[in-house]
């Protein structure tokens, strides 16, 4: 019995061209490096506000060894707000003031003994500080023009074994997320906290950011108790 010439001939299978892979290929390194690039782009310090324990923990060890710096934004300010002013129009409004008051005593659970406080010589940073910590900082002029040199400047000005607070402004720590890795950072909010550790070698590291209606979450964290 003869085979039929169908069955007889093998079956070919499409194999593709030297061509179509390499545009196949091509277009998966496109997708990766526009999903690299999108993640990249938007990337952010970490949300203390949301981090685990162990993030948490790494902090308050960072504090309680006195090598930490904070960037703190100043409380809304009245210029932009609809709310009542606490007083001079280029000042912090009367709700800035119970969120810089709140913020204040998220730092006064951490520990002051072994901090120092430096602000911008703006009414609304100088008001933010004195309604965070109950005590007028000393001020200092680098903290409101900042520019390209504020990272070196926040090295220069860190003490050893002692945290420093800088109560300054969004452009302010913009400048500082752009010198350490953070070019497209979100922009600060009212009040926020940029935390990063600086060792005695001088090395830093940025620990994240803690949002003023988040200091619960680190206060309550057991690594605190």
């Amino acid at each position: 019995m003869f085979e039929s010439v169908s069955s007889a001939i093998p079956s070919r299978r499409w194999m593709p061209s030297r061509l179509t892979r390499i545009v196949g290929v091509s277009a998966l390194v496109m997708v990766a490096a526009l999903v690299t690039g999108f993640v990249i782009w938007h990337r952010s310090p970490a949300d203390l506000g949301s981090a685990n324990a162990q993030t948490h923990a790494e902090l308050l060890q960072h504090w309680r060894a006195g090598d930490v710096v904070v960037l703190v934004r100043h409380a809304e300010r009245c210029d932009r707000s609809s709310n009542p002013c606490l007083g001079p129009a280029d000042g912090i409004t009367q709700l800035g003031s119970q969120s810089a008051s709140a913020v204040g005593q998220g730092f006064v659970r951490l520990g002051m003994a072994q901090t120092d406080v430096f602000a911008s010589p703006v009414t609304r940073t100088e008001q933010t500080a004195h309604y965070m910590f109950g005590k007028e900082a000393t001020n200092q002029e680098w903290l409101a023009s900042c520019g390209k040199t504020l990272r070196d400047d926040v090295i220069a000005h860190k003490v050893a074994h002692r945290n420093t607070v800088l109560v300054t402004h969004s452009g302010c720590i913009s400048d500082f997320e752009v010198q350490t890795g953070f070019k497209h950072a979100k922009a600060s909010e009212y009040s926020s906290s940029l935390f990063a550790s600086i060792g005695t070698d001088g090395q830093l590291k940025v620990l994240g950011v803690l949002n003023a209606d988040d200091w619960h979450s680190l206060l309550s964290d057991k690594a605190l108790k």
